[in-house]
């Protein structure tokens, strides 16, 4: 089950959000997830294939419990924007 669905246009995506720490960091980054729920339209590069991508959020706590706190505060409209400007 997804974290979250958002849509943009005539797209619904769903959202995941994974804690990712680096090595010699203490602090855990955000990381989201987004996937289609369509393959991608005739008009697109690849028609017919699933698209989605990994990309961090600008979210850091020392405890991933913390982090993911602090997302469940993030608006679904920041979520959009940030799927838009990927997209583009």
């Amino acid at each position: 089950m997804s974290w979250r669905v958002i849509a943009l246009g005539d797209q619904v995506w769903h959202v995941d959000a994974v804690a990712e720490r680096r090595a010699n960091t203490a602090a855990w980054q955000l990381v989201l997830s987004f996937r289609a729920a369509a393959p991608a339209p005739a008009s697109e590069p690849l028609p017919g294939r699933r698209r989605s991508f990994w990309t961090p959020y600008p979210l850091e706590a020392t405890s991933k419990s913390s982090l993911f706190i602090q997302a469940e505060r993030i608006p679904d409209t920041a979520l959009s924007q940030l799927l838009a400007e990927r997209l583009a």
